[in-house]
């Protein structure tokens, strides 16, 4: 009997938390029928959505604040915490999500004998460096090493990129391309329409995701700006705040209601900046595409390969407008690329 426990030893990424990686997480774990062991449930944003499989919270590691420049010890320990209750499951298939401080899942897999699946989201040393604090580098640059180098060698790894196939190829690591994927909700494009009091000739152009400089979504109120008759929708939520009279921002919102909204939109943006990071695989793309709704992507990372016939991918943000325009009274053919596939794409051998 197959006995599936997917472990995220990442803090930051809780269980029930509102970001794409959280609903990552959910989306492999249910897909599963596995056991979720992590940290957290939930964190200081509140629980933001549900998840129909057993979670094990291991907590968080306690840390006197006057040792803060050794804070990469406490993820360590954090992440350990977590070995013992994934050993206790009697794994026979462990589905890790790479974390940048933890062998947990290594010493699990050892002991257990169970098949390890390492799943790399982005290569976590430089994320770390560029987008959040990084005290001790050399020492995550030790763990990066061999972490990945264990899986390589031990396990199986996949990469939701091309950019981390490659970058981790660079490293002599095999890897197979794992595009993320998306819940199966269908939206009520009418319902949400009328609830939002759209007119039925306004042209609906919108964003959803976390509203982070690189994310472009600044680029939303020049758009509306710029097309007769075009509105903007927001769905997220973030440091960038948008301050427009056609615009709107309803916030964070749960995966049901997210695509309600998605499939109200006449186009969806994935407005990328030139100094986003090109190895993310883009869920607000694969969440358009599911609901039929166009996507005008810029060309980063792998928006092109995401985005197919659904929608435009354009080489700048300012070529955005033009692409957005060509696509009113359109829709596409819903695409959708459910959790369930992406993992029995990951267990065939």
């Amino acid at each position: 009997m197959e006995r599936p426990v997917y472990l995220c030893a990442t803090a930051g990424i809780p269980a029930l938390g509102p970001s794409g990686a959280s609903a990552h997480v959910r989306g492999v774990a249910t897909a599963l029928g596995a056991t979720l062991v992590t940290p957290r449930l939930a964190d200081h944003r509140g629980i933001h959505a549900q998840i129909g499989v057993p979670v094990i919270p291991c907590g968080v590691a306690g840390w006197p604040s006057w040792l803060s420049a050794w804070e990469e010890e406490r993820e360590i320990y954090t992440a350990r915490r977590c070995t013992h209750p994934a050993l206790g499951l009697r794994p026979t298939l462990l589905w890790e999500r790479y974390t940048l401080f933890s062998d947990a899942g290594w010493k699990a897999a050892r002991h257990s004998k169970a098949r390890w699946i390492l799943e790399v989201n982005a290569p976590l040393v430089e994320e770390r460096a560029r987008f959040e604090s990084l005290a001790q580098r050399a020492l995550a640059e030790h763990w990066e090493r061999r972490i990945l180098g264990a899986a390589g060698a031990e396990g199986e790894v996949v990469a939701v990129s091309r950019w981390l196939v490659d970058w981790l190829g660079g490293m002599g690591i095999k890897a197979r391309l794992l595009s993320n994927g998306v819940s199966r909700h269908v939206g009520n494009r009418e319902a949400a329409r009328r609830a939002l009091g759209f007119a039925d000739d306004d042209f609906v152009v919108g964003f959803l995701g976390s509203m982070k400089p690189w994310h472009g979504v600044e680029a939303l109120p020049g758009v509306v700006e710029q097309i007769p008759g075009a509105v903007g929708l927001c769905v997220g939520d973030g440091p960038v705040k948008l301050e427009h009279p056609r615009v709107r921002t309803v916030g964070q919102v749960n995966e049901a209601r997210a695509a309600d909204l998605v499939a109200a939109m006449d186009v969806g943006l994935a407005p990328y900046r030139s100094d986003a990071p090109p190895w993310f695989c883009p869920l607000k793309i694969l969440a358009y595409r599911a609901q039929g709704t166009p996507v005008v992507a810029t060309d980063t990372g792998d928006c092109a390969l995401v985005t197919g016939t659904g929608g435009s991918v354009v080489s700048r943000v300012e070529d955005l407008v033009e692409a957005a325009a060509q696509w009113r009274g359109r829709r596409c053919t819903p695409h959708v690329r459910g959790w369930d596939e992406v993992v029995e794409e990951a267990l065939r051998r």
